[in-house]
């Protein structure tokens, strides 16, 4: 334990700079780079209509028959 001396209290750091703003080209850029990234990413990914897996149900393999024959 060490009593007697205290060290000084540290400094505060320094303030964080101001967020940008959203009419900052930079932004602009940035957001039209990201929805265009977003959108070649999705391709075909909405037509698709199952997994990797692919179908992971059972066949329909019973055979059906008609009522009363």
């Amino acid at each position: 334990m060490c009593f007697g001396s205290s060290s000084p209290a540290p400094t505060p750091p320094p303030p964080p700079p101001p967020p940008p703003k959203r009419t900052d080209p930079e932004v602009k850029e940035a957001s039209a780079r990201e929805k265009k990234r977003l959108s070649a990413r999705k391709g075909r990914s909405s037509t698709m209509l199952t997994g990797g897996l692919g179908i992971t149900d059972d066949a329909p393999v019973a055979k059906k028959t008609l009522l009363g024959s």
